[in-house]
């Protein structure tokens, strides 16, 4: 756990040596395994990570070597390291080239590179715009939700999977920067039209917070988009700051994980201290706590589906075995992994499997996801609100 580089942004390499950064945000790898659902829950602009099929295990140091060959013959260093963990027996693990790996970092820091969108899969097999970011490049375009995507620069991307199609308009892979433009073919209402956007540095809003009713002690929605920078101590918050009879409706669908710090903090906000997970590395096992004093009266009901993922799953399972939280949706993701990163010559970044977190119970979530208290995949937002509504939660 230790022996962390100070040559390469050493700020972020130690932290994920410090499990800090250990369920990254995994969209992008699911669309590429063929883990994800064919019409996945709606997806925001994350940062892609490459990965191969799986085969047979293979060591950090194995990569490390193949990667010290390719510096010295001036070969590829990312695709040499790739080369071998597509050998992998490892599901999760990744190579990234400098700039996607501060990329990632940057996300999890609260910023992200694209276009201020997010897109779905619609029931006619189509993509279409989910939801729009106010005041970014695609708002200002006068883009919105419901929009069919046709065309990217050119090229049709109707029948892509989703988590594609939002690669294509971050420009992953391609070395596309800010003010890289990208020209969108769209239908509204069955009229074409077409708009040229420009890629930028955007913030969006990892926690929101709205009420449920009217009332004074109206119940409140706290949606987690992913677990970026400060997203716990703003899910605190909500909750301090809560009517005292309101219950919480915690929405963690489509929430595909982030920094574990980030949703151990958000379990404090609802446990008095406490287990929150444990985990193992290299056969160590360690553990996670809440802290003391959060808030253990109020009802709370969370809202899950198949792309609530690592780190919303480990919130999840934590209030779920702790009787804290009804659980209410449809089977999560399954991604229980701990990665550890690994600097590789010219900047290239590895990310390998070194351990997996169970809950508080016990319970592995890699490969099998968390079974809510009650299933509903149609009308499970009205579902959780008549729940909450039972617990004594408001309206």
């Amino acid at each position: 756990m230790s022996g962390c580089s100070h040559r390469f942004r050493p700020r972020g390499l130690c932290r994920g040596a410090a499990l800090t950064l250990v369920f990254g945000c995994v969209l992008a790898t699911g669309a590429a395994t063929g883990s994800l659902p064919q019409d996945p829950d709606p997806v925001p602009e994350l940062p892609a990570r490459t990965v191969a099929s799986r085969h047979a295990p293979v060591d950090r140091q194995e990569i490390e070597d193949a990667a010290a060959r390719a510096a010295a013959d001036g070969k590829s260093v990312k695709e040499a390291a790739g080369e071998v963990v597509s050998r992998s027996g490892d599901r999760w693990g990744a190579v990234y080239d400098e700039r996607e790996y501060e990329e990632f970092e940057q996300f999890l820091d609260g910023s992200y590179l694209g276009v201020g969108l997010s897109a779905r899969r619609t029931e006619g097999g189509g993509v279409a715009v989910s939801r729009v970011q106010p005041g970014g490049p695609a708002d200002r375009a006068g883009i919105r939700e419901g929009d069919l995507l046709r065309t990217l620069d050119g090229r049709r991307v109707d029948r892509k999977p989703v988590p594609e199609v939002v690669a294509l308009l971050r420009g992953d892979g391609t070395g596309a920067g800010e003010g890289t433009r990208v020209v969108l073919g769209l239908v509204r209402d069955g009229k074409p039209s077409t708009r040229t956007l420009e890629r930028a540095r955007l913030t969006p809003d990892a926690v929101t917070v709205r009420r449920l009713g009217t009332g004074p002690s109206s119940a409140l929605l706290v949606k987690v988009a992913a677990f970026t920078k400060g997203a716990g101590a703003e899910v605190r918050e909500a909750v301090r700051a809560a009517p005292r009879d309101a219950g919480i409706l915690l929405d963690l669908r489509a929430n595909s994980g982030g920094l574990v710090t980030e949703a151990v903090t958000a379990a404090s906000a609802f446990l008095d201290g406490g287990l929150v997970a444990t985990y193992d590395v290299r056969g160590e096992e360690q553990a996670l706590y809440a802290d003391p004093g959060g808030d253990t009266e109020r009802p709370v009901v969370v809202l899950v589906d198949g792309g609530t993922m690592s780190a919303a799953e480990l919130l999840t399972g934590a209030l779920q075995d702790r009787g804290r939280a009804v659980t209410v949706g449809s089977r999560t993701f399954g991604k229980g992994s701990v990665q550890m990163p690994s600097e590789l010559p010219g900047g290239s970044v590895a990310e390998l499997t070194v351990g997996h977190y169970r809950t508080p119970a016990g319970r592995s979530v890699e490969g099998t996801g968390i079974t809510p208290d009650l299933v509903a995949d149609e009308r499970a937002q009205q579902r959780a609100e008549t729940v909450l509504s039972g617990l004594g939660g408001g309206s």
